[in-house]
Parts: C-alpha cells; sequence; structure tokens
C-alpha cells in the first residue's frame, strides 16, 4: 500500500470509529479549514481552489444542517437559521469572490468551533467514580458514592 492510499485508509477508520463528538469537532475543524484556504485562494485570484473549498464549506454546513435536530434542546433552531445564513454568505462569497465575506464566515464559525471542542472535551473528561468526602464511609457498607 503507498502512502497516499495508507493516509486515505487511515482517515477513513479515523471518521467511521469517532464519537458522533468527535465527527462533529472534526467537521468544524475542515469548515475553518475550507475558509481559510478558500480566502487565501480568492486573495491571490484563485478563482478554482477558491471555489473547491467554499463548496465543500457549503457541503459540511449543509450536512450540520441536515443532522441538526431542533427539538432536542432550545438553542437549535437559532443554530439552524445561524447554519441558513452562512449557508447564503457561503454561496454568495463565491459567486462574488469576495474574500471579506468569507472572513466574515470565519469569524462567525471560529467561536462556534471552539465551544463545541470545549463541549467534546467536558463529555470526554472521566468522571469521578467516589466522592473524596464519602471515600472512606464507603467502606464500612455504603456504596461507592456513599449511598447503600
Amino acid at each position: 500500500m503507498n502512502a497516499q492510499a495508507f493516509r486515505a485508509q487511515f482517515l477513513a477508520d479515523s471518521v467511521l470509529s469517532a464519537s458522533p463528538a468527535k465527527l462533529l469537532t472534526m467537521l468544524y475543524d475542515r469548515l475553518v479549514l475550507d475558509l481559510t484556504r478558500a480566502e487565501s485562494a480568492q486573495r491571490s485570484g484563485d478563482r478554482p481552489t477558491a471555489n473547491e473549498n467554499l463548496t465543500h464549506a457549503q457541503d459540511i454546513v449543509s450536512e450540520l444542517m441536515v443532522t441538526l435536530k431542533t427539538d432536542a434542546w432550545g438553542g437549535a433552531a437559532q443554530l439552524h437559521s445561524l447554519y441558513s445564513f452562512l449557508l447564503g454568505e457561503l454561496m454568495s462569497a463565491n459567486i462574488s469572490g469576495d474574500p471579506e465575506r468569507t472572513v466574515a464566515c470565519r469569524k462567525i464559525v471560529e467561536p462556534l468551533r471552539d465551544s463545541w471542542h470545549e463541549a467534546a472535551a467536558q463529555l470526554a473528561a472521566p468522571v469521578p467514580t467516589t466522592v473524596p468526602a464519602l471515600a472512606g464511609a464507603a467502606s464500612g457498607g455504603l456504596g461507592e458514592l456513599g449511598v447503600g
């Protein structure tokens, strides 16, 4: 297996084995990368590369919209509206070739990405199985959390 095939297989395996939280952060990371690359391409006049990256960014935002469960939590409808706005702005940035519009989209996405990374890290943090103040009580016939 050559290096490129190995890398592709590794990436595919990483995606297939990732938790939902990890997949979400991976999508946001790639979205920011696409926007950064698109801006650079727009500034250098490379329309094909800008188009490729902005189209991929639109695909990611579309996927985020489709998979968002708007009835799952109170802010989901507003997040869906934000995704809809971003999708329109990405299309406009691509049509106009305006790097400032692309930057504006990235400035919206980056804080969201950071927030999702924080949430994912909290989900991944180990939960203590004992309460320190009650650890001694556990040996007195009580369960691990001090409850019998």
